[in-house]
């Protein structure tokens, strides 16, 4: 793997010490050659959601995603999903443009009619020739695993092990039992900033107090603490306040608790490089964030509940009011780093989690197979 397009000696100051560091250099932002490098590298080249598994099902037993900056097939026979390189084995075309579903018992490539089984083994090349032997061009498989309802995908092949990528966040996701549970809502929203101030505008409330009134009335901003543990991934957990059952604008829980989980904490984790799952007493609420361009993410936000609950909006409501807020703060951000005069800088003594987060992408920009492979 190759380093990142961006001057090492930039990377420098946010590599320092806590409480000493910087954030990343305005290249990390605005470059495109940059976000080029991390669809590869960080997108591609790690572990990452292309959604629900169920909905990914829905339509069809085929359906096409782009991943990072690779197109990838997913096939679904009964069995467990199955991914692979949306790239027919005879002259490369498609087998299915990305974002269309197939139902059908074949893959089929439309350029020369080779089919291929849902499990990826060749099934008819026409007019190869008697002696043309297709045991050896079978499509290739990426790795792929179902983890707690979602569906990831290494879209190159050469990470780490899974288990190794999710570390210790599965001790924390595991009580809330996200697979047992449905969504119920999902809003998309498309936001004029870099999708990293994005990530690190969610790991830190030191802006909470400033612009996000409503939180504060239910969780105490500076409360809670950030966790350093195995993994790919960083977070930790916010206090409820002694009248609230959960995150929403009375602080009143109107769905059903989820058994077996602290009551009183909402846990906030980043899985890198686009998953943040909050987990709350009674739903949880991911975003999936897909960089469009430098100063461009599309946002997916999406609810789970227990599936006896019939309105959702409690949760909703909130979040979205709060969402909003946050994509307004990003949007000023964006425009900053934006300045010829803007220079990176430093963190608060609560924004560890922030830290974490800019010295994971430091690392990786330097020496990717470090990091994630």
């Amino acid at each position: 793997m190759v380093s990142a397009p961006i001057d090492p000696s930039a990377l420098e100051s946010a590599l320092r010490p806590f409480g000493e560091s910087t954030m990343l250099p305005a290249a990390a932002y605005l470059d495109e050659r940059v976000l080029a490098w991390e669809r590869r590298h960080l997108f591609a080249g790690s572990w990452v959601p292309v959604g629900r598994t169920v909905a990914l099902a829905q339509g069809g037993n085929q359906r096409a995603v782009t991943v990072g900056d690779v197109g990838v097939l997913l096939t679904f026979d009964g069995a467990a999903p199955r991914a692979f390189a949306n790239v027919c084995r005879h002259r490369g075309h498609e087998l299915l443009p990305t974002g269309e579903t197939a139902d059908r018992p074949a893959v089929l490539c439309p350029y020369h009619g080779w089919s291929y089984g849902l499990d990826g083994r060749m099934r008819t090349a026409p007019r190869m020739g008697e002696t043309f032997d297709g045991t050896a061009y079978g499509l290739v498989e990426l790795p792929a695993v179902d983890w707690h309802g979602w569906l990831f995908v290494n879209a190159t092949g050469t990470a780490r092990p899974f288990a190794a990528h999710i570390g210790a966040l599965a001790a924390h996701v595991s009580p809330y039992r996200p697979e047992s549970l449905v969504s119920k809502a999902r809003h998309e929203y498309e936001v004029a900033a870099n999708w990293k101030i994005v990530a690190e505008n969610y790991h830190e409330c030191y802006h909470c107090p400033l612009i996000h009134p409503e939180l504060c009335a239910v969780s105490p901003p500076n409360s809670g603490s950030n966790w350093r543990e195995p993994g790919t991934w960083v977070g930790g957990s916010m206090d409820l306040r002694d009248h609230a059952q959960t995150m929403s604008l009375d602080g009143r829980s109107h769905g059903l608790a989820l058994d077996g989980v602290d009551p009183r904490l909402v846990r906030y984790l980043g899985l890198f490089p686009k998953m943040l799952i909050s987990l709350h007493p009674d739903y949880v609420m991911t975003h999936l964030l897909e960089p469009l361009s430098p100063g461009r993410t599309r946002i997916t936000c999406e609810w789970l509940f227990r599936d006896e609950v019939t309105d959702p909006s409690y949760a909703v409501e909130f979040w979205d009011l709060t969402n909003r807020q946050d994509w307004q703060a990003c949007e000023s951000v964006q425009r900053g780093v934006s300045s010829p005069h803007f220079v990176p800088g430093p963190l608060a003594p609560n924004e560890n989690a922030v830290y974490d987060w800019v010295t994971l992408i430091a690392r990786a920009y330097r020496d990717p197979a470090a990091e994630l492979s």
